[in-house]
């Protein structure tokens, strides 16, 4: 049972059962959990087509040196209504709005997306989770979840693992698994999703969320 409002954010390898063991957890805790459906709700607040929010998603600007400058970290970054309405840094700043807006509203567990940093700059009480996994059990995980072969289990591996460091990289100027930005950070190799979930929740009651 939650004792006060709480958020958290949960960085994730791509295949470790970060996401899976988020929406467990939110279950159990009775609160929402965002993922994509931030896409859609900042669609709508935006009068923004959601497709132009899922080619952004998670993927790094067109400044693949990361020359990161002040206007585009979350704590400065105030959306564009000019003609650069749609470019992919000022739809993350839209995002970065629905990231801050669920925080200050609910208790909720947001999934990627920079939301860490996000709610670090905008100062906002949250927790932040992270979890990994060895290649063995991210291959078995994502061919299991994504009915997919070994090699392609591989492939989608490399592929989104380096869009999101890309991504965080981009946005934020830091790097994506920097210890120091996690309050927990979770080696989901030799355990399953109820243990991981276990760990979190002792964790939150440790820090005076649950009872």
């Amino acid at each position: 049972m939650l004792t006060k409002k709480l958020v958290i954010t949960i960085g994730r390898q791509y295949g470790s059962g970060g996401r899976t063991v988020g929406k467990h957890l939110a279950e159990s805790l009775g609160i929402p959990f965002y993922d994509e459906e931030i896409l859609r709700i900042t669609s709508e607040k935006t009068a923004i087509g959601e497709q132009y929010f899922r080619l952004a998603d998670e993927k790094a600007g067109s400044n693949i040196l990361y020359k990161i400058v002040d206007s585009l970290k979350p704590r400065l970054g105030k959306p564009s209504l000019e003609e650069d309405i749609v470019s992919p840094e000022n739809l993350f700043r839209f995002q970065s709005q629905v990231v801050v807006e669920l925080a200050e509203q609910e208790s909720c567990i947001i999934a990627g997306r920079c939301a860490n940093v996000i709610l670090r700059e905008a100062k906002k009480e949250h927790v932040d989770f992270f979890v990994y996994a060895d290649m063995e059990k991210r291959i078995e995980r994502t061919m299991d979840y994504c009915k997919v072969d070994e090699e392609e289990a591989k492939k989608r591996i490399k592929k989104i693992d380096r869009e999101r460091r890309e991504y965080h990289k981009y946005y934020t100027g830091e790097d994506w698994m920097k210890v120091d930005n996690y309050d927990l950070m979770i080696n989901a190799s030799r355990i399953d999703y109820r243990e991981m979930e276990v760990l979190m929740r002792n964790y939150l009651e440790m820090k005076g969320y649950l009872k």
